[in-house]
C-alpha cells in the first residue's frame, strides 16, 4: 500500500462535496475514470489487495506470462483487460523486476489496449531491469522499494527472493 501511495502521488486531483455527521465539507478525490490495475500472474497476484485496499474502485485486468527458462523470455498465457484502459491510469504490478522482459512485454500489452499513462510497481528490481523497461518505455515510470546489485545468468535476483510466486503460494 505505500508503494501505491507514492505511485499515485502526482496525480490529478477535483473536489468532491461530502457529507460528514458534523457539516458539509469539500474534500479530494481522484480526478477522471481513475485507476485500472493490472498484475502480471502469479506473483503480481500478492500485491493487488493492497492497492485495491487502497483504491477500491479500480478496475482490475490481469496478464499471464512465464518465463521460458531456457531462453529467459516471456511467453503470454492469458491477457484481459477492461477495455477503457485509455481512460485510466494503469498500474501493473508485480514483485520482481529482474531481466524487464516481463514487465516490457507486460507493459507492451496495456499499451495495445489503449493504456497512456503507465506505472509499473515492483518490490525488488536490478538496475538491468529497470534499465530495459526505460529503453523500451522510457514514458513509464517504475516504483520499487530495493534495487538488488546482481541478475544471475538464470535470470534470478541475487540476493532477491527467489521466485516471488512460489514463495507466495508455497508451490516450491
Amino acid at each position: 500500500m505505500l508503494m501505491v501511495y507514492e505511485a499515485c502521488r502526482d496525480l490529478p486531483l477535483e473536489d468532491i462535496n461530502i457529507e460528514t455527521p458534523l457539516a458539509p465539507m469539500v474534500g479530494k478525490q481522484i480526478k477522471g475514470k481513475k485507476i485500472m490495475v493490472v498484475p502480471i500472474f502469479r506473483a503480481g497476484l500478492g500485491m493487488e489487495k493492497g492497492i485495491l485496499d487502497l483504491i477500491p474502485s479500480a478496475r482490475v485486468g490481469h496478464i499471464g506470462l512465464f518465463r521460458d527458462e531456457r531462453t529467459l523470455q516471456p511467453v503470454e498465457y492469458y491477457c484481459k483487460l477492461p477495455k477503457d484502459g485509455k481512460e485510466r491510469i494503469v498500474i501493473i504490478p508485480d514483485p520482481m523486476l529482474a531481466t524487464g522482459r516481463s514487465a516490457v512485454k507486460a507493459i507492451d500489452l496495456v499499451k495495445k489496449n489503449g493504456a497512456q499513462k503507465i506505472k509499473f510497481l515492483c518490490i525488488v528490481a536490478t538496475k538491468v531491469g529497470i534499465d530495459l523497461v526505460h529503453e523500451y518505455h522510457p514514458d513509464v515510470d517504475v516504483f520499487c522499494a530495493a534495487i538488488d546489485p546482481t541478475l544471475r545468468e538464470d535470470g534470478y535476483i541475487s540476493p532477491g527472493l527467489g521466485d516471488a510466486g512460489d514463495r507466495l503460494f508455497g508451490t516450491k
